[in-house]
């Protein structure tokens, strides 16, 4: 029986604003992270803060916006009106206040619910806003939300807009970094969907004439496109879409400058109408083209601008509304009578396109029914697999459930028993999985997808994930590759590296993909542990501890007790994120995982670093292969 509890009025609390945030900081930004994934909290953080500098763009009123960066502090500078003096404490540090509740000013703003830079506020260290506004300037500077110093108004010469800098609290950010990489694909997008718009950015300039267009040329490789980029525009409408040469599909969408990386109704309607309207395009050539054809190897972009946006979370990820606005048609009524229209229209106007078009879907249909035999048995096969299957130790919950911890689901991919097996005997249950293979993975570079269904482990991993008609119904958040620091380790987290970029590259770009940080030193006395990850660190806890502590050199996953390895992969994980930098995918690989080219080998000459079997060498992935995770 419950133990009865006192329920009177000294039961009740009342949380301020800030109280509120800092104790429930995921309802407002989501998962608070360290950086090492794009969609962690402090990239939430800036884009809260940057979001208001855009609609102020968006209403007329700046044409630049500066952003500065260290590994952990920001200051964003617009050109806007600036905050009315009178109202700056108030408007970052009470909610619902603020300048977008009228919605003729603001129909199609992002940030309507007044809570953003109040959020920022509250879970930063330091919070420094200051306005300028026709002559005169007003400052104000903030801790964890509480106001700490006030500047009376002053004369001022700068031009109008706010300023404002802020150090995200390093006690609900763990180990934090902002990753530069991340920070530059979020400002591509802003001048994407802002065409006039320059952003500076730690002294580099970002700016398009050209919008979704201009997009598609930086995310896609140009030798690679089957045909020139068709971009059309209408009232509330943007769209670009080719077709390249990789596997699946590939999508950018957004809604009123918000990129929804997790779709919604407007990037179903978007795969819906490409299908349908291509369909009936060539249905007059009486060819009957399914959609899984003609939408393969596609890359695509849509943005549209709608009243009062619903998102399914705070971090406005996926949007949820059914209408463009009030009085408005539905969301898919609008992009579906669109696209039959305009891309239509210039399929017509343009043959040479059409034609294209109509070979490269060709071509994927004769690839789906090569391998459809094939499919079908490894499918099989990995169905009975998966009753008994001892390289998939699985977790409870997974990222297509609709838990609150569906964030978190990690599977770890490990090389050997014994890693797998530390792993295993100290993981979260609840959301980490462990996948365990053999040994070195075939390189799959320039072979087929019928390798995926023909060589069994990548078919079971394929599985595992669920990511064989793409990445939309994916079984875990992180991917984490986990192997050992050596030579043999790095060249798995390659091999493994190669497989998903060869072909699901979409896994790679939605951030899904990361290596496992694991201690290369155990540093110790009779009173205290310290786990190090790298020579500096290793040498910091030598100078702490003193007197000739005991150092342990971890050269395996292996060596690692399951005690120990709990540590590492909990609250305090830490991970390398894979990222893209360079769109040519094929030619990374080529370089990389192709023949042995002179190209090559001058530079293994070159970068060749040799290991000495002591405890002062720190063997990163840098030394032994050149930035393997910025691919």
């Amino acid at each position: 029986m419950a133990e009865n509890v006192n329920y009177d009025n000294d039961s009740i609390r009342s949380l301020d604003w800030k109280e509120h945030i800092r104790l429930r900081p995921g309802m407002y930004i989501g998962k608070l992270g360290d950086g090492s994934a794009y969609d962690d909290g402090i990239y939430v953080l800036l884009k809260e803060i940057v979001d208001n500098s855009i609609d102020e763009f968006v209403m007329g009123a700046g044409r630049s916006i500066e952003i500065n960066m260290s590994d952990q502090k920001v200051s964003v500078r617009d050109y806007g009106r600036g905050i009315p003096l009178g109202k700056v404490i108030d408007c970052v540090s009470k909610i619902n206040t603020g300048g977008k509740y009228d919605s003729k000013a603001f129909q199609k703003s992002v940030g309507l619910n007044g809570v953003g830079t109040k959020a920022v506020n509250a879970l930063s260290n330091s919070f420094t806003v200051q306005s300028y506004r026709d002559g005169r300037t007003k400052i104000a500077e903030f801790a964890k939300g509480e106001l700490v110093r006030e500047e009376p108004e002053k004369e001022t010469t700068q031009r109008n807009g706010t300023a404002i800098n802020f150090l995200p609290d390093d006690t609900i950010f763990r180990h934090y970094r902002f990753i530069p990489e991340f920070v530059d694909n979020m400002i591509w997008n802003y001048v994407y969907l802002n065409s006039g718009l320059t952003i500076n950015f730690n002294g580099q300039k970002f700016f398009s004439e050209r919008g979704l267009y201009d997009l598609l040329v930086k995310n896609t490789d140009s030798n690679a496109l089957r045909y020139p980029i068709i971009h059309l525009k209408g009232e509330d409408i943007e769209l670009a879409l080719t077709h390249g040469q990789a596997y699946g599909e590939e999508y950018y969408s957004f809604v009123n400058g918000q990129h929804t990386t997790q779709g919604g109704t407007h990037q179903a309607a978007f795969r819906e109408a490409i299908g349908k309207t291509i369909k009936e395009f060539f249905e007059k050539d009486k060819k009957d083209f399914e959609p899984v054809d003609i939408r393969a190897s596609i890359v695509g972009a849509i943005a549209i601008k709608v009243q009062e946006p619903v998102f399914e979370s705070q971090t406005k990820t996926k949007l949820g509304s059914q209408n463009i606005g009030p009085e408005g048609p539905t969301v898919r009524t609008f992009i579906n009578d669109f696209v039959k229209r305009e891309l239509d229209n210039f399929l017509h106007r343009n043959p040479a396109t059409a034609d294209a078009l109509k070979a490269r879907i060709m071509q994927s249909e004769r690839e789906r029914k090569d391998i459809a035999g094939i499919k079908k048995l490894a499918n099989e096969r990995a169905k009975k697999a998966s009753l008994h299957n001892k390289k998939l130790r699985d977790c409870k919950i997974h990222f297509d459930d609709q838990h609150e911890r569906r964030q978190d689901t990690t599977l770890f991919i490990t090389e050997g028993d014994s890693a797998s097996g530390s792993i295993t005997k100290s993981r979260d249950v609840m959301t980490q999985a462990v996948f365990s293979l053999k040994g070195k993975p075939l390189n799959c570079f320039g072979l087929t997808k019928k390798v995926v269904y023909e060589n069994e482990e990548f078919n079971l991993l394929q599985h595992a994930l669920n990511i064989e008609d793409g990445i939309d119904g994916i079984r875990y958040n992180n991917i984490v590759i986990a192997t050992d620091a050596d030579v043999d380790g790095m060249h798995i987290r390659l091999l493994l590296m190669t497989f998903f970029l060869q072909f699901f590259p979409d896994l790679v770009k939605a951030g899904h993909v990361s290596i496992l940080q694991t201690p290369l030193f155990r540093v110790r006395n009779k009173k205290e542990t310290i786990y190090c990850y790298s020579d500096e660190e290793r040498r910091n806890a030598i100078e702490k501890l003193g007197n000739k502590p005991e150092i342990t050199r971890f050269k395996g996953l292996g060596e690692i007790s399951p005690d120990e390895f709990g540590l590492f992969i909990g609250k305090d994980i830490r991970l390398d994120p894979v990222y893209l930098k360079d769109a040519n995918i094929k030619g990374l690989l080529e370089y990389f995982m192709g023949k042995n080219t002179p190209d090559r080998q001058q530079h293994i000459v070159n970068n060749l670093r040799i290991e000495k079997d002591d405890a002062s060498i720190n063997p990163t992935i840098e030394e032994l292969v050149p930035v393997p995770v910025a691919v």
